[in-house]
């Protein structure tokens, strides 16, 4: 692996990129274990894929925004390192495929110069902050949520405490009530509120905690119903605080906040976060309106009008894909993306043909296509024939039309059945036989590979992931089909319900009768989610059921979508959570080296970070020792509690007021510097304490 030197203008980035470049060296020479680097790994977005030797890396993106420079930097960068595609994805980021490791650092370097990062696009952190594409220009907004989000973004980036959580935590900010960011399927989601007091206008959010995805979507809690705006960091720090402490840590599937909820109960959780609000770095934290400013509309030239390429597809694309501004006399031109895949050359193309049509930038959006601002009436042909030029000029954005997926069995490892090619089929299915439904917004179908919900399946009115069934000694590519999910508004939204599962290759069929019945029997101006109620859950049940006969299986069934040979199911190691590292000397090496970032910190004077740095060198620490006598402690707190237990009680170790008596005092102390001073002290004795015992066993056993 060459070396390489950058440019950057943040010295913190060239110095993390250069440290990735030395453990990945280390990583090959074995210096480095392989669980430990795969934590360090994920959280610079480096993802192993299904193929052996190669990585996906994640592009994180807030809030799904790039300029054209951006857009086009990750083109090239794509064509050197990847294969020459971009992919969209439900949170907003972009993910290229087929990378070397060895690469990785000079390509993080490559795109830093245009500031956009891959730091902490997956691992245990929080991952990209989503909101509302339309965020700025939509009709329906009390106000642009964008700079709270960046603000969001920004101050947890790199941010101690949650750099190591037990599971990510997503944020969500929705522009209207509408919520088009799905703020009840986030960890934390937003809905932006104005009240008038005293006759001045105060910005707010109603706040919605502890919803999520996954293999059990859960729909997440009103807690507050106005949050003030200057509370918005102070409050969600809190929440990562508790988070990190009582989380889950063995069991990953119990590892999300909602769990928490659960194992807790709401309340409870509300009072701990409340309880961590006296340490907090930050009491208030004024957010800079002005961080995210409203991209400049195109320059008004005079320019040849231009007659659309072809008429009737053009007033049918004009009538789903394109919707006016806030901004009077300004269109927002919504681009529909299939499977969320754009080739860089299509890439480059649209951008070239764009520009000067509409404003120098792109909002990534959740169903995995592309937002356009600022398009005047007189360009919207010439915009729709570029799109139709590269092949992107399919109606029906966000229609039932349009299906959300994710890679499936492409490139992930966790992926059952193949997602893009079903995704593709039953696109096809809509315009060929439900061309009227490409004007409706409000029924989606949304697909994943596997239970995680990437493909966010659990929220849709008809969702469906992969699956197996096994007939006639052999494994069968199956589809669960979910019903009834959707956004309701305002922050709450209803989870789809499992109905039955069927043959993958069966999927369309299943479709095909859920979209006539609906057709059949809806009431006028009923939606989906509340025919579905109407009907019940057995009703499907018992209308799908022959579906499910694998008694009349025939040889095609036994083959996925996509693929010519008979399906084998093969699932590697997820990665998407993170990993739990459970190495004795791992931990204790992670304990000195934190010990050594609170030294740093307090020399910064960053005395939140110092204390952060510190209370995480007593837990990595801890929690080898109880490793080591085989205790497997399942959260932060418990192993405060079973070091108490198992090494003070006994008087192997002697802490005046007991190891947690010590250690949390970290959340009754405001973050002062003579705290910091103080809490640095006992964590550095008791760090001395560990390795002069450690020293000395080993002494001993030699």
């Amino acid at each position: 692996m060459q070396s390489f030197r950058t440019e950057l203008e943040n010295p913190v980035v060239e110095k993390e990129i250069i440290e990735l470049e030395r453990k990945i060296r280390a990583f090959r020479e074995g210096s480095i274990p392989e669980e430990k680097f795969k934590s360090l790994r994920l959280a610079r977005g480096i993802y192993g894929q299904r193929q052996p030797g190669v990585q996906m890396v994640r592009i994180k993106l807030p809030f799904g925004k790039a300029t054209f420079k951006q857009l086009l930097r990750i083109s090239d960068i794509s064509d050197e390192y990847a294969i020459r595609n971009l992919h969209f994805t439900t949170r907003q980021d972009i993910q290229i495929h087929f990378v070397s490791l060895d690469r990785t650092p000079e390509l993080w370097a490559k795109l830093a110069e245009d500031d956009v990062t891959i730091r902490e696009a997956c691992g245990n952190t929080v991952r990209n902050v989503t909101a509302s594409p339309e965020a700025g220009i939509d009709p329906e907004e009390p106000f642009d949520v964008s700079p709270y989000a960046h603000a969001t973004f920004s101050y947890f980036l790199r941010n101690p405490i949650c750099q190591e959580l037990g599971r990510k935590f997503k944020f969500g900010f929705s522009s209207s009530s509408r919520d088009t960011a799905f703020a009840f399927g986030q960890d934390l989601g937003f809905i932006p509120r104005i009240r008038i007091v005293n006759g001045i206008e105060e910005r707010g959010f109603r706040v919605v905690l502890g919803g999520g995805l996954g293999a059990q979507p859960m729909a997440g809690h009103v807690v507050n119903e106005f949050l003030p705006e200057d509370q918005l960091i102070p409050y969600s720090e809190a929440v990562l605080r508790t988070f990190d402490r009582y989380g889950e840590r063995n069991n990953r599937n119990k590892a999300r906040f909602k769990y928490l909820i659960q194992k807790l109960g709401l309340e409870e959780v509300k009072q701990l976060i409340e309880d961590e609000q006296t340490a907090s770095k930050v009491k208030t934290f004024t957010i800079d309106r002005n961080a995210v400013p409203l991209p400049t509309p195109p320059e008004l030239v005079p320019f040849e009008e231009e007659q659309p390429s072809n008429n009737l597809a053009y007033e049918v694309w004009e009538k789903t894909n394109v919707w006016p501004q806030k901004q009077v006399g300004f269109y927002a031109v919504y681009v529909k993306v299939p499977t969320g895949d754009l080739p860089t050359a299509s890439a480059r193309e649209l951008l070239a043909g764009i520009r000067g049509h509409v404003a120098d930038e792109v909002r990534i959006t959740q169903n995995q296509g592309l937002l356009l601002k600022f398009a005047r009436k007189e360009s919207l042909p010439h915009i729709y024939n570029v799109l139709a030029k590269i092949g992107f000029a399919k109606p029906g954005f966000d229609s039932v039309a349009d299906v959300t997926t994710c890679p499936g069995t492409d490139t992930c490892n966790l992926g059952i059945s193949n997602s893009t090619e079903m995704a593709r089929v039953l696109e096809s299915l809509i315009y060929d036989e439900y061309d009227e439904l490409v004007y409706d917004r409000e029924l989606k179908i949304k697909i994943s590979g596997c239970m995680n919900s990437c493909g966010q399946h659990g929220i849709a009115h008809i969702g469906i992931h992969g699956s197996s069934l096994k007939a006639a000694g052999k494994v069968v590519p199956a589809a669960q089909i979910m019903l009834g999910g959707g956004v309701l508004g305002d922050g709450d939204g209803r989870v789809a319900e499992r109905v039955i599962k069927v043959p993958s290759k069966r999927v369309v069929s299943a479709v095909r009768l859920l979209l006539d019945d609906f057709a059949a029997n809806t009431i006028p101006g009923e939606l989906f989610h509340d025919y579905y109620l109407r009907q019940t859950k057995d009703y499907f049940y018992r209308m799908l059921k022959p579906l499910a006969d694998l008694a009349t299986l025939v040889d095609d069934e036994f083959v996925d979508w996509g693929h010519q040979e008979t399906y084998q199911q093969a699932i590697g190691v997820g990665e998407c959570a993170g990993v739990v590292i459970d190495l004795v000397s791992v931990l204790l090496f992670e304990a000195e080296e934190k010990l050594a970032w609170a030294n740093e910190s307090y020399r910064a004077g960053s005395y939140a970070d110092a204390i952060y740095h510190a209370y995480s060198m007593y837990i990595s620490a801890a929690k080898a020792l109880l490793l080591d006598k085989g205790i497997h402690s399942s959260t932060q707190i418990a192993i405060i509690k079973d070091f108490d237990t198992n090494f003070v009680e006994s008087g192997e170790y002697i802490i005046p007021g007991g190891f947690a008596g010590q250690v949390l005092e970290i959340n009754k102390n405001e973050p002062s510097e003579d705290f910091a001073r103080q809490y640095l002290a006992m964590a550095i004795d008791f760090h001395e304490v560990i390795a002069a015992k450690r020293s000395a066993t080993t002494v001993i056993n030699s």
